[in-house]
């Protein structure tokens, strides 16, 4: 959530920001400016009444100990006019700072300021790309169909038991996924984050805080009878780990790893380009999250950009690096990194991995905030990315690693797989 300080001092820095974010509801801008001077201005009037309902009632005390009792009766009988200005100046307050609030919240946060203009994933800046792609053999096959050869994962099974994007991973395939999984955390906590296990379902305090609410309910599932949602990722649980919470400025950066299941109901996700493991309902990922000083924090988002390439280089994935444009962009990040693999098989890429800055925009309203050196509490940054997402590089490997003899299983995992080929 921005600061309504910092709207009001940068009033045509935001709308600039906002229009490369391709926001629309511009107009809630001044409109947050006008309920700020409303609230001000009622605050100051509230203020101004209680000061004199308090002179007057230690005059009242005065006038009594002096024995003048007529004059203290009298000025009596003005404090309950006063008494219900407050309440109904008090009450006046609440309802503008809520109607404030609920204006504040449909702002998204401010993209950073190399942040490209762009509508589309296509105009999204291209920053680096890394490795070969693999020319494989006229009859190569799409992971799904090397799946169902191997007996890997079974789709249909999955419709049976759930419905469509719930696949069951099976033998080598289990194994496999267990291995990443595995890989991927003690790859984490080499990079100094500490591993974490965390709730699946959140309540909507924790939907809030990390920007999933009220933005993406529709793509969240929803547990009607207990107000709980099931986590679309690890970034939410773990970064409410720190909701309310004041740190201390030296323990900065706060990091921590965590693996998940995640769902999401991927709302209107058709077509050939989700089929098999592009596109899920449920799918298992490594989250890394750090709340890290203001000063720091873009050099922070590097180093995770860095640590999330240096998985996929490890891999042996052809892969390349995004930073997307403001139409492409969540509703909390401030700038976001991409790393999307190459599917030697489909011939095109798929995403892996978002690494994000949210600056303060979550610990705004996630009133997380460290003592800095001067003894004052400020408002941390979050970042968050993916280290990794399983599905689609289960595709990239099974794909591009496909031989006449079978799939080739990347070094650094046949100490976690214990077997070298699925063949």
């Amino acid at each position: 959530m921005l600061q309504v300080s910092y709207i009001r001092d940068n009033r045509e820095q935001v709308l600039e920001r906002l229009a490369v974010k391709n926001f629309k509801q511009v107009e809630l801008v001044d409109e947050v400016i006008q309920l700020d001077d409303k609230r001000r201005s009622t605050q100051t009037s509230l203020d101004n009444t209680s000061a004199e309902a308090n002179a007057a009632a230690k005059q009242i005390g005065e006038l009594m100990r002096a024995g003048k009792k007529d004059e203290a009766e009298g000025l009596k009988a003005k404090t309950g006019a006063w008494k219900e200005d407050i309440k109904k100046l008090g009450d006046q307050l609440a309802a503008i700072e809520e109607e404030l609030y609920q204006k504040l919240v449909l702002l998204p946060n401010l993209p950073h300021s190399s942040v490209p203009k762009g509508l589309t994933p296509e105009e999204n800046e291209i920053v680096l790309e890394n490795g070969a792609k693999p020319n494989l053999p006229e009859n190569a096959q799409p992971h799904w169909e090397l799946a169902a050869k191997y007996n890997l994962i079974d789709f249909e099974l999955g419709v049976k038991i759930t419905g469509a994007g719930f696949p069951v991973y099976k033998n080598k395939g289990a194994k496999l996924q267990r291995a990443l999984i595995n890989y991927f955390i003690d790859e984490a906590e080499k990079a100094g984050y500490s591993e974490v296990m965390v709730p699946l379902m959140v309540n909507e305090a924790s939907g809030f805080g990390t920007s999933q609410l009220p933005d993406k309910e529709g793509q969240m599932y929803f547990v009607n009878e207990d107000n709980l949602y099931l986590i679309p990722t690890a970034e939410v649980p773990i970064t409410n780990m720190y909701r309310d919470v004041i740190l201390k400025g030296e323990d900065l950066p706060m990091k921590n790893c965590g693996h998940t299941p995640c769902f999401r109901r991927e709302a209107g996700s058709y077509g050939a380009h989700v089929r098999g493991l592009n596109r899920l309902h449920q799918f298992d990922k490594i989250e890394i999250v750090q709340v890290a000083h203001p000063d720091k924090s873009y050099e922070v988002l590097e180093q995770m950009s860095q640590h999330v390439q240096g998985l996929l280089q490890n891999l042996g994935l052809p892969y390349r690096v995004l930073r997307l444009c403001g139409g492409d962009m969540g509703f909390g990040s401030a700038l976001t990194y991409d790393m999307e693999t190459w599917s030697a098989a489909q011939q095109r890429w798929l995403e892996v991995s978002s690494v994000s800055n949210f600056e303060s925009f979550q610990s705004n309203r996630l009133k997380l905030r460290f003592r800095n050196t001067e003894g004052k509490t400020q408002l941390a940054h979050t970042l968050n990315g993916s280290a990794l997402a399983l599905p689609r590089i289960v595709a990239t490997l099974l794909e591009n690693n496909q031989t006449e003899k079978g799939i080739k299983i990347p070094e650094v995992l046949v100490p976690y797989t214990k077997f070298e080929w699925i063949d």
